[in-house]
């Protein structure tokens, strides 16, 4: 890994952090907020590729660990990955590495068609959603005893804001790939 690589993850890993400084919307019936994070995994794997945004991720979801308060609400140590969000957190990591695959098989650099603003758009969505959501539900299920069925109805209630962070992530990441091309890794 170049120091380029190495900057670029502690870059999208402090973004997706500062993103958090957006204060969490509580949903009533579930301990799972809305954040702006997803937005963070999004473009990391969209412009970073699978390994470095995935690493991105990883190292955000590694300071959660340790205690920094860089989550959504001044949140962070061992216990908010045990709790409720921890799946949907680590879900992180694999989301921003399956967008970045995704993409990365897709897309072409610096061509921005409407054929690869559709398969940015796929790529956020299979990762930042799908990859996110298969392991956070299963966790959120079973850290609050409900069944499989319950916690994937209650987390529908992410599904539209999920949909707008994925095309705000495809178009800030064609805006910065036109100013600055950087191949996926």
């Amino acid at each position: 890994m170049s120091t380029r690589d190495l900057v670029l993850i502690a870059l999208f890993a402090a973004i997706t952090a500062a993103m958090g400084l957006m204060p969490p919307i509580s949903v009533g019936f579930l301990p799972v907020p809305i954040t702006l994070q997803t937005l963070g995994v999004m473009l990391a794997g969209l412009m970073l590729g699978p390994v470095r945004g995935g690493l991105a991720l990883a190292l955000l979801v590694l300071l959660v660990a340790i205690g920094l308060p860089v989550l959504a609400g001044g949140r962070g140590g061992f216990g908010v990955l045990l709790g409720p969000t921890g799946g949907f957190i680590v879900g992180w990591i694999v989301g921003a590495f399956v967008t970045g695959l995704v993409a990365q098989r897709t897309t072409r650099v610096g061509s921005w068609g409407a054929r690869d603003l559709a398969f940015a758009l796929l790529a956020c969505l299979a990762g930042g959603v799908v990859a996110v959501y298969a392991i956070g539900i299963p966790w959120l299920a079973v850290v609050t005893g409900m069944d499989l069925v319950q916690a994937a109805a209650g987390s529908a209630v992410f599904l539209p804001g999920d949909a707008v962070k994925a095309i705000v992530a495809v178009l800030v990441a064609r805006g910065v790939q036109r100013a600055y091309p950087m191949k996926l890794r």
